[in-house]
């Protein structure tokens, strides 16, 4: 793709095009997927593309996403009427159309056939390792947008690819939590061998699962709180309603419950209330930033 006579813009997308797709595609076959953030296919298309993908490593096969609405002159480039469109390029031309294979079985028979048409370097083992690196980066990337099945998918995949990484499991654990799938999630702890489920990679899912429990109703949930409120010197109180509204998403509810309770316990006391809202910091994440502010929050209320 040639870059004399466009403007510094255009230029910079060549350039991260030929860095992206035209320099790896040398020796390998790279599998172009045009989308958008607001494309329902896309969305439907993409986790099928990265898992064959994801498992064509070996053969040589690279997935190199652009995003339409960011690169439009690279879109413009290749006419790109609709999406998704996904194209196979080698040495840097277009070698496939593979907009029309939809399903896994669809995409992996062309690309079958196309590994036997061109002279693909198949991809080292050592190559390996930054491929997972990337999909856990994007496993995190789309759970933090709130797409928890998606997420699942792609953590699902890479426990396939790699067993034993407990980051990856640690993942798909918090995402089918996130998707409501409570027993699944249990399942799949408990499927574990032991050196996984007591890796620190998986602490914040153990310690997310150790907080799930009965879900309760609006009436059930309001019984509790007031519950809470009428015995304001019952700690078992103040954490059962605690755990509720944070199983219900209430964090700061949850959070605000127990701070009050840490707040009215004697110093002789037992720290439950605190052990409870130290449970939810870890099952949320420690860098997030509710429990950044949470924290502040409760070291205020210890230290003055």
């Amino acid at each position: 793709m040639a870059s004399m006579g466009l403007n510094i813009d255009e230029q910079k997308a060549v350039e991260r095009f030929r860095k992206e797709v035209v320099d790896p595609s040398q020796d390998k076959l790279v599998i172009v997927d045009f989308w958008a953030e607001w494309c329902g296919p896309c969305k439907a298309l993409t986790p099928v593309l990265e898992k064959v993908c994801a498992e064509y490593a070996d053969k040589g096969v690279i997935l190199a996403k652009i995003n339409v609405d960011e690169e439009k002159f690279i879109a413009s480039q290749f006419q790109v009427q609709s999406i998704p469109t996904v194209y196979a390029i080698f040495q840097g031309q277009p070698v496939a159309d593979l907009t029309p294979a939809r399903s896994e079985s669809q995409l992996k028979g062309a690309l079958d056939q196309i590994l036997q048409q061109v002279p693909v370097k198949p991809g080292a083992g050592q190559e390996a390792a930054p491929d997972i690196d990337q999909l856990l980066a994007m496993g995190e990337e789309v759970l933090a947008g709130g797409d928890a099945q998606r997420a699942g998918s792609i953590f699902m995949q890479i426990t396939q690819i790699a067993p034993d990484n407990a980051t990856a499991h640690a993942g798909l654990i918090r995402a089918m939590l996130a998707a409501d799938m409570t027993e699944e999630a249990k399942a799949a702890f408990a499927e574990l061998p032991k050196s996984l489920q007591d890796d620190p990679a998986l602490a914040q899912a153990k310690a997310a699962l150790e907080l799930v429990g009965p879900q309760v109703d609006n009436d059930e949930l309001s019984a509790l709180r007031q519950a809470a409120e009428a015995n304001p010197g019952d700690a078992a109180a103040q954490i059962a309603y605690a755990e509720a509204a944070f199983a219900a998403g209430d964090r700061d509810g949850a959070a605000e419950t127990l701070l009050a309770a840490i707040g009215r316990e004697p110093e002789d006391g037992d720290g439950a209330a605190k052990a409870k809202l130290l449970q939810f910091f870890e099952a949320v994440g420690l860098e997030d930033a509710w429990v950044s502010a949470q924290r502040r929050k409760l070291s205020l209320l210890l230290f003055g």
